[in-house]
């Protein structure tokens, strides 16, 4: 079922989410049905539990041809649950971000580079992986969201932050 993404303003948002107790349950593959079906209906490269209301250290992401991200590499799907995110190095990249919840806006957003993840998918077994690049990027933003962090308040430089429309004035970047 597609659910309703919650608007930056929304104190839900700034909330810390709380640790998932019980894996592969029936309200468990609800969620992750409901917040993939969001995600691919709005064209995502991920999605946090918060963001449709449920504060559960939940996300999923995954990008394969995304018109959002006409220029991103493609990020496999999964679902990260009780993640915990460690850089690999001290070198930061800068990137264009948006945000379903925060429609019609992006910004540059400083980022690590390399990192590892860590955390369970839907059944409870264990992930560990390495990512960079525009992977490491999505990682990152979406458990921004479990500790009620939105790409905005890490947005250093207010002139490259806006809406799409005039800041890419003739690209086809939309957020519909």
């Amino acid at each position: 079922m597609i659910r309703e993404v919650l608007k930056m303003g929304d104190e839900r948002l700034l909330a810390k989410a709380k640790p998932v107790e019980k894996f592969d349950t029936e309200e468990m593959r609800s969620l992750l049905a409901d917040m993939h079906d969001t995600m691919e209906h709005l064209n995502g490269a991920g999605l946090a539990a918060p963001q449709i209301g449920v504060g559960l250290r939940v996300v999923v992401f995954g990008v394969k041809g995304n018109p959002r991200y006409p220029d991103a590499e493609d990020v496999p799907y999964t679902v990260l649950i009780n993640p915990l995110v460690e850089p690999l190095s001290d070198e930061m990249e800068e990137g264009w971000e948006g945000c379903l919840s925060v429609p019609g806006l992006r910004g540059i957003v400083p980022r690590y580079s390399r990192l590892r993840y860590r955390g369970f998918d839907a059944a409870g077994n264990p992930i560990d992986r390495i990512a960079e690049g525009f992977h490491a990027r999505v990682v990152q933003h979406e458990c921004d969201h479990l500790d009620g962090i939105l790409y905005p308040m890490r947005v250093r430089d207010f002139t490259r932050f806006g809406f799409i429309e005039a800041l890419f004035p003739n690209q086809e970047i939309h957020d519909d």
